[in-house]
């Protein structure tokens, strides 16, 4: 592999190698171009490198260093940002047509942050056209593949962000998530991410109201640490996001290696409501929650009660888009996802007794966690009820040989965008395939620096980064 082992260096070990300058930024951004050129076509994880950009930013880092001072905190570290964020004079199209030569005039808060923290931008990466989907498909840039298989999907909406991650043409990754779209990508493809809490991190500016009140940015990576470090960097409020939460003075990085004490946790393989469950995922997880034992925490399995939420999520996703796309479905019917038209033309058909029935729906799941962390401080539940399926399939119609609807491979994540908790998906193990598993751990309302330190406390126990998906070495 040469050099590019460096790659796989987590990016706290970057940071500080570059401050000690025995390793450059500009040297390493230079080993991560390399890699890209070599991946990319193959895995078309980015759909809009920005080399020349990425370049300058590390000159910038290195000067930085140089000239002594405190660095910013992820000074010269490589990152990849998401389509469906805004970056000042670099095209985001939102995986669409109507946006393919959309040049943003400001960046995302987010991505601003990041900017300031001493990033280098390494590129945008591949989203289903708005984010619609749980793959990673649209038709301006094609179709992304998963590193462990490239027959299969990466998962989506940030697929993109995920597979350049596993495979070494990002330490940080910027996604988002409106029912699953961090965590399925980083389940799929092996690797950590985490949902904070709903307003943790701003979002802002917005392309419609898709997403309104479930969308939560967030950090993909390979490692739990540098997900904090990336945290520390976007979080806290920013007035032109009204959903945003107040500062809070912990540094999530600065607490990672502190382990909570006699932590309880329940297992649940059906959050209430999960029909079916691939028998090899189920097995993964159960292995792997075992674990949680040997770091003094109580794992016990729970009995939930949770009405199944797809109708409500259904109606509050199909009609933001149908609000969103009333006035641009006759122009651009044809150049758009026709899986993202239909959702637009069943959303143009809600009424307002349906948006409050989605409503009524938000608030029993809420109930049904909430009598969870009364009693519990940690909930665990697989990442997704199947494996990473084949490529062209915009969901699999049959677990474990029972028929399923559109949500059925997804029941566990999806829930929780409604409710606004934190929840991370780590690495638990493979299957006889070598297909990764993951395995979820929701916290409290806002306490995403538990989440964090467990996931934290896994890894140390159950390093993943050790495997690398076939398509990386």
């Amino acid at each position: 592999m040469g050099n590019e082992h460096t790659c796989f260096l987590p990016a706290v070990e970057m940071r500080d190698r570059i401050e000690r300058q025995d390793l450059t930024a500009t040297e390493l951004v230079e080993i991560m171009i390399s890699r890209m050129e070599k991946l990319n076509p193959v895995l078309n994880a980015y759909c809009t490198p920005t080399y020349d950009l990425a370049r300058d930013m590390a000159r910038q880092a290195d000067a930085r260093v140089k000239e002594g001072g405190t660095v910013p905190l992820l000074n010269g570290i490589p990152t990849s940002i998401k389509d469906l964020m805004d970056t000042k004079g670099i095209r985001t199209t939102h995986g669409s047509k109507i946006y393919e030569h959309n040049i943003p005039t400001e960046d995302d808060v987010a991505v601003g942050r990041l900017k300031n923290a001493g990033i280098v931008m390494l590129g945008k990466t591949n989203t289903p056209e708005f984010g619609h989907s749980g793959t990673t498909q649209n038709k301006v840039f094609g179709e992304t593949k998963n590193p462990w298989d490239l027959e299969r999907t990466p998962g989506g909406s940030s697929g993109g962000a995920a597979a350049a991650c596993a495979c070494g043409m990002s330490p940080l990754a910027l996604g988002s998530d409106g029912g699953g779209s961090l965590r399925h990508p980083a389940c799929f493809c092996g690797v950590f991410a985490i949902k904070p809490s709903f307003g943790r991190i701003p979002v802002h500016p917005t392309t419609g109201i898709a997403g309104e009140l479930i969308t939560h940015y967030g950090p993909i990576s390979r490692y739990v640490e540098d997900a904090a470090l990336m945290l520390d960097a976007m979080k806290g409020p920013h007035e032109a996001d009204r959903y945003s939460l107040p500062g809070c003075d912990i540094m999530y990085h600065e607490h990672i290696h502190e382990h909570p004490e006699r932590i309880k946790i329940a297992y649940s393989t059906t959050l209430g409501h999960a029909r079916v469950i691939d028998d090899q995922v189920k097995n993964v997880v159960d292995r792997a929650v075992d674990e949680f034992t040997a770091l003094d925490c109580s794992v016990e399995p729970v009995k939930m009660k949770m009405r199944n939420p797809e109708t409500g999520y259904y109606i509050w996703y199909t009609t933001m888009y149908g609000y969103d796309f009333r006035g641009k479905i006759k122009k651009w019917r044809e150049d758009m996802d026709p899986n993202l038209v239909r959702m637009v033309e069943a959303g143009k058909t809600s009424s307002g007794l349906d948006i409050f029935r989605s409503l009524a729906e938000r608030r029993k799941i809420y109930a049904a966690l909430y009598k969870v962390f009364k009693e519990y401080d940690i909930l665990v539940t697989p990442t997704t009820a199947i494996p990473p399926f084949k490529l062209g399939m915009m969901y699999p119609e049959k677990i474990n040989g029972k028929g399923v609807s559109p949500t059925g491979w997804m029941p566990f994540t999806y829930p929780l965008n409604f409710t606004g908790h934190p929840a991370a998906t780590v690495p638990a193990g493979f299957t006889t395939e070598g297909l990764p598993v993951g395995m979820q751990i929701i916290g409290r309302r806002f306490d995403d620096l538990t989440v964090l330190q467990l996931s934290h406390a896994y890894e140390q126990i159950k390093p993943w980064q050790d495997k690398l998906a076939p398509t990386c070495e």
